[in-house]
């Protein structure tokens, strides 16, 4: 096999369609756009959502509810999470940077520690956010809850 050998495939290529070149190409006059309407014209851009003059499903629709813009959203950890952390790595501490090292939570997360599960370990636990019973059970095992 040469180079200079090489050709596409058979009927892998064909010749462009050179639209609104002249009655000749077969693609003149209405240049493919069919007769009138807006699609046919020059400057058509249809809008987003638009719906051919029909009221459009958004604007049928009836707007219901509230977005908080101030909502701060925790990601959830549970102490059945930190108790296996604590067994795997023997952690004594366990702070955000370990929850993201395990590949539990991302930088700009907001933790808060949930109480599903038993913890024995004694751990010094540090998140954003901490439930009644989650507090209760790291202080039943010894540990401490510190709030960030």
């Amino acid at each position: 096999m040469k180079l200079d050998k090489l050709k596409p495939a058979e009927g892998s290529t064909h010749n462009r369609k050179r639209i609104a070149r002249g009655e000749g190409s077969g693609h003149g006059g209405t240049a493919t756009r069919g007769h009138k309407g807006a699609k046919s014209r020059s400057g058509y851009s249809r809008k987003f959502g638009f719906e051919g003059g029909q009221m459009p499903i958004q604007r049928r629709l009836p707007k219901f509810g509230f977005k908080n813009p101030f909502r701060v959203e925790y990601k959830p950890i549970n102490l059945e999470v930190l108790q296996a952390l604590a067994e795997k790595h023997g952690y004594t501490t366990i702070d955000i940077d370990t929850l993201i090292n395990a590949g539990l939570v991302s930088r700009n997360d907001m933790v808060k520690i949930l109480a599903k599960g038993a913890l024995t370990a004694k751990l010094e636990v540090k998140a954003h956010a901490f439930s009644k019973k989650a507090i209760e059970a790291i202080e039943a095992a010894n540990g401490t809850a510190v709030k960030l």
